[in-house]
């Protein structure tokens, strides 16, 4: 069986077990953060992050396209 590798979207690194890892699910009027299950990162149109900082930067960036 092959394990699903999930990649952070912002530096790159992988992992099969990706335990503290958070998932954004986003859309032009709603962003929404999860704590890392299985089952919301497999979701269509989930993002993976490796920690806050680096999901905090694809928030800070959603932020600002959705208010300019």
């Amino acid at each position: 069986m092959i394990d699903t590798i999930y990649r952070c979207e912002i530096c790159g690194e992988e992992s099969q077990q990706p335990l503290h890892w958070l998932v954004v699910r986003c859309n032009s009027a709603q962003l929404t953060v999860y704590k890392w299950t299985q089952e919301a990162a497999n979701e269509t149109g989930a993002r993976h992050y490796c920690g806050e900082a680096h999901a905090q930067v694809y928030i800070s960036r959603w932020l600002e396209a959705a208010c300019s």
